[in-house]
C-alpha cells in the first residue's frame, strides 16, 4: 500500500482542525465529526487545546483512501506555535493549505505558503467556509493568485456561496490550459497551434507533484461540501512516499513527547530502510515501535521507509536527531522567537522542580531556549507571543503542579560586530596554561577559522577553543547573542604533558583543554570590545484593516510607535494599511487599536527582519561569569576549579 505523509496548514481559525475531522469521518475512522468549540476533536487531545479551541501541538492520525495510507499531521495555526509547524515541514510528501472563504488570505497564510514553495512541497489549497455568511470564494481565489502564488488552478466552482446549502460543482477552470502551458511545452504547442491537448488531469497531477502549480479546492469542513473532491485530489495529485525498505536506515525525529511513566517517545519519519525493535540507534536500543494506521497506533516489530511511527527506548533523543544515515533534508527556519521572560515560581520550594519541568518542555520545543542565571537564580524562556506564555503557565500548573508568574515580557535583540578587534593572552601571564589569540570581524552568521598551523598543538585544544567561542558569543558586550561574526584564531600555545621523575602527572606544569576553555572568553570579549558591536532589534511586517474614516487618526499613532507605512489600499469603507513596526511596540499598538477603530480594527503581524537600534541600545543581564570584568571572572572561575 502506498503512503502519503500530509500536513494541513492554515492561519488560526481558518478551519484546519475541522477539516481534519471531516477527512477522518469521510475515511470511516470516526463515526461523528468532532467540533473544535465543543472540545471533541480527535487531534486536539490536550486539555488546554480543548479549553482554548486552538491547536498547540502537532498531532498525527492515519486513514486509508483508495489504496493509500495517509498519515495526516495536524499543525497549529497560531503564530505563537510556528515552531511546531517548522519541525513538520521536513517530513512531508505534500500539504493542504487551508484558507477561509470569509477572512481570505491572512498573514500566517503568506508565511506558510512561502515556506512550502521554498521547500518545494507539493501543495493543494482548500478554500474553506464557503457556507458561511460573507463567503467570497471567487475573490479569495483572486487573492490566492495575487498574494500566495499565481500558478493556481480552480478545480470547481461554488454554488450558493454564503448559504448553509452551498455546494461545489467540480470542473477545471477556463484558464487551466493557459496556466499549464506556462510550465509544459507540449501543452503550449497544442494551445498555440490549435492541436489536440493532452490529458489535462494528468498534466495537472504532474505539475502539482513538481510544485509548478497549486490546485485550489472549495468546500466546507462543517457541512462536508467539496471534501470528497479534496480527498480524491490527495491521492491523484500529491506524490506518495518514496524510498526503499531494503536500503540503509534513514529517518528524522520531528517530535518528542513523554509517556505516562515519564519516558521519552520519539515521532520518527523513516525515509529509507527498516527500523526494527532491538536495533541500536543514537546509542540506545529501540524497545518498542508503534506505527500510525487506521486512526490509531499499532504496535509492531518494525517501521519501514515512508512510514511515521512512535519509537520508545531512545531516552537521549532530541527533536531533529537523525536516525541512521543522514539524508538530503529540507532545511527551513522560520523566524526565531523575538520575546523572552523570567519564569517565577509562586513558591520558592518549587524552584528545582520548575527547572526540571522547563527542561522537559524545552525537549519538546527547543526554541523555548531555557536560560538559567545562576547569580540571580532566575530562569528565562524564549517565546513567540503572549498566548504561548499563557500555555506554558497552564501546562506547568496542569502537568507538573507548579504555579508560576512571569516578569514583563521583553524583546530579544541581537548584536553584531561593526569593526575589527584583536586580543591575545600568552601562556605564563595568568593562571591558565594556554596561549590564545583571536581576531573578530563582521561576517555571515558565526564562523570560526584557524590562522595558525593545525599541528601547532593537540586538536582537542583547538576544539575546546572553537566550542567555547560559540558558547561565549551567546552573550555579547550588551548581553545579546552575537551574529554575523567571523572569529579567527591568531595565536596558539601550550605546555606539553609534564611528569615528575616517578612518572606522576603534574597538572601545574601541563596544559589541558580546561585551560583553553577558561581563557577563551576573556580573549574573545577583549577582541569584541575592540571591534565594537551594534544591537539589532526585531521588526515585524504589519497589516491592519480599519474603517476608512479613521485612517487619518490612526496614522500619527503608528508614527508614535515607530511604525513605517509602506502602503495603503482602500476598498470602499475599509482600508488596509501595511508597513513595518518594531516588535517591542506591537503589543502597545494592539492595546490602542480597539479604541481608535470603534473595535473594528484587525491587526496581523509577522516577523520581517532585524534592524539597528536607534538611540541608547538595550542591555540584557548576563548569565555567565562575565568575562568583560577580568577580576570578577577570574575570581569566579578560579574558585570553581580549586
Amino acid at each position: 500500500m502506498r503512503t502519503l505523509n500530509l500536513a494541513i496548514l492554515a492561519h488560526v481559525d481558518a478551519g484546519k482542525t475541522s477539516l481534519t475531522e471531516r477527512l477522518l469521518h469521510a475515511a470511516g475512522v470516526i463515526d461523528e465529526v468532532g467540533r473544535v468549540d465543543d472540545g471533541t476533536t480527535r487531534t486536539d487531545s490536550l486539555a488546554l487545546e480543548r479549553q482554548r479551541g486552538i491547536t498547540i501541538k502537532a498531532a498525527v492520525v492515519s486513514f486509508d483512501v483508495a489504496g493509500t495510507t495517509v498519515n495526516l499531521i495536524d499543525t497549529p495555526g497560531h503564530p505563537d506555535f510556528i515552531a511546531e509547524v517548522e519541525r513538520v515541514l521536513g517530513v512531508l510528501d505534500g500539504a493542504v493549505l487551508v484558507v477561509s472563504a470569509v477572512e481570505g488570505v491572512q498573514a500566517q497564510t503568506r508565511v506558510l505558503m512561502r515556506a512550502l514553495r521554498r521547500l518545494r512541497i507539493p501543495t493543494l489549497v482548500f478554500v474553506n467556509k464557503v457556507d458561511r455568511r460573507g463567503a467570497r470564494p471567487d475573490a479569495v481565489l483572486r487573492d490566492v493568485a495575487a498574494f500566495l502564488t499565481p500558478a493556481v488552478i480552480a478545480t470547481g466552482r461554488v454554488r450558493d456561496a454564503g448559504a448553509r446549502a452551498a455546494s461545489v460543482v467540480p470542473g477545471l477552470g477556463d484558464d487551466v490550459v493557459e496556466v499549464l502551458a506556462e510550465h509544459d511545452d507540449a501543452v503550449l504547442a497544442a494551445y498555440v497551434d490549435g492541436g489536440r491537448l493532452p490529458d489535462l488531469r494528468a498534466v495537472v497531477a504532474a505539475q502539482t507533484r513538481r510544485c509548478a502549480v497549486h490546485p485550489v479546492y472549495f468546500g466546507s469542513a462543517i457541512t462536508g461540501a467539496g471534501v470528497p473532491e479534496l480527498v480524491a485530489g490527495l491521492v491523484e495529485l500529491l506524490p506518495p512516499s518514496s524510498g526503499s525498505a531494503d536500503g540503509p536506515v534513514s529517518g528524522t525525529v520531528f517530535k518528542v513527547e513523554r509517556g505516562p511513566a515519564g519516558e521519552r517517545i520519539a515521532f520518527v519519519r523513516v525515509f529509507s530502510g527498516t527500523l526494527r525493535v532491538r536495533d541500536r540507534v543514537l546509542g540506545r536500543k529501540v524497545t518498542a515501535i508503534g506505527v500510525f494506521a487506521a486512526g490509531s497506533v499499532v504496535r509492531c516489530d518494525a517501521v519501514r521507509a515512508g512510514q511515521v511511527a512512535k519509537v520508545w527506548g531512545l531516552e537521549d533523543v532530541r527533536i531533529g536527531d537523525v536516525i541512521g544515515v543522514p539524508t538530503a533534508s529540507r532545511e527551513h527556519r522560520f523566524a526565531p522567537p523575538t520575546l523572552e521572560t523570567v519564569v517565577v515560581p509562586s513558591s520558592s520550594a518549587d524552584r528545582g522542580a520548575l527547572h526540571t519541568a522547563l527542561t522537559q518542555l524545552a525537549e519538546q520545543d527547543p526554541l523555548i531556549d531555557l536560560r538559567q542565571d545562576e547569580v540571580r537564580r532566575e530562569l528565562w524562556v524564549s517565546l513567540y507571543g503572549e498566548v504561548q506564555k499563557e500555555v506554558v503557565q497552564a501546562t506547568l500548573a496542569s502537568e507538573y503542579g507548579i504555579d508560576v508568574t512571569f516578569r514583563e515580557t521583553t524583546t530579544l535583540c541581537l548584536e553584531r560586530p561593526v569593526g575589527v578587534g584583536e586580543a591575545v593572552e600568552f601562556i605564563g601571564a595568568g593562571p591558565f596554561l594556554a596561549t590564545v589569540g583571536l581576531r573578530v570581524e563582521p561576517g555571515d552568521g558565526v564562523t570560526f577559522r584557524l590562522g595558525v598551523e593545525l599541528g601547532s598543538m593537540p586538536f582537542a585544544f583547538f576544539k575546546a577553543v572553537e566550542e567555547t567561542v560559540r558558547e561565549t558569543l551567546e552573550q555579547g558586550l550588551r548581553g545579546w547573542r552575537v551574529t554575523d561574526c567571523a572569529v579567527t584564531m591568531t595565536h596558539s600555545g601550550y605546555w606539553a604533558r609534564q611528569s615528575h621523575a616517578h612518572g606522576s602527572f603534574d597538572k601545574s606544569m601541563s596544559s589541558t583543554a580546561g585551560d583553553f576553555r577558561l581563557l577563551t572568553p576573556l580573549v574573545l570579549m577583549a577582541a569584541l570590545r575592540e571591534a565594537g558591536t551594534e544591537v539589532l532589534s526585531p521588526v515585524h511586517r504589519f497589516s491592519v484593516e480599519v474603517p476608512s474614516d479613521v485612517v487619518g487618526a490612526l496614522t500619527p499613532v503608528l508614527a508614535r510607535v515607530g511604525a513605517v507605512l509602506v502602503g495603503t489600499v482602500t476598498r470602499g469603507r475599509t482600508s488596509v494599511l501595511e508597513g513595518d513596526i518594531p516588535a517591542a511596540r506591537v503589543h502597545a499598538f494592539q492595546r490602542q487599536l480597539p479604541g481608535l477603530t470603534r473595535g473594528e480594527g484587525v491587526l496581523e503581524t509577522s516577523f520581517s527582519h532585524y534592524a539597528p537600534v536607534r538611540g541608547e541600545a538595550p542591555v540584557r543581564p548576563r548569565t555567565d561569569h562575565n568575562p568583560l570584568n577580568r577580576k570578577e571572572y577570574l575570581l569566579r572561575v578560579t574558585r570553581r576549579t580549586e
